[in-house]
């Protein structure tokens, strides 16, 4: 499948990290289908920083060696978006971090927003675009 014609998806970092760090786990198709170009995964600045900042978490014990694999099991296939200033405006969220994954939703005119984040998915009718979780992703695509 062209990658052009694949969803553009805004994917949390939480999904992301437990895609990438459990390799066998329940997101194992999500990381499959960024890598088959399956979906088209957008970043923004302020996304992939949180996504760098998780990474580093002690809990994780990740040497600074694999966090920069990780990172590249998954950056080289998004497609970057710049946020504009002033931001696009967004439904108020219970969590102030979420908010830039609902930016770079709008302004990368994303198919989904896909999560698994309360914060999040109590916004579905407030928002222009899609949430999803993950799973009504991977039913959608059958993976």
């Amino acid at each position: 499948m062209d990658s052009t014609n694949s969803p553009r998806v805004v994917i949390d970092t939480n999904l992301v990290l437990s895609a990438l760090v459990f390799t066998q786990g329940r997101l194992t198709s999500l990381r499959l289908a960024w890598q088959n170009q399956r979906i088209q995964p957008l970043v923004s600045k302020a996304t992939a920083a949180e996504l760098i900042r998780v990474l580093n978490y002690p809990k994780f014990k990740l040497s600074e060696d694999e966090q920069q694999e990780l990172l590249a099991d998954y950056l080289p296939y998004c497609f970057s978006i710049s946020i504009p200033n002033p931001p696009p405006a967004t439904p108020v969220c219970r969590d102030t971090f979420d908010v830039p994954f609902l930016q770079l939703a709008l302004a990368g005119q994303a198919d989904f927003l896909i999560t698994g984040d309360q914060d999040l998915l109590c916004l579905t009718e407030s928002f222009s675009r899609p949430i999803w979780t993950s799973e009504q992703l991977l039913q959608t695509l059958k993976l």
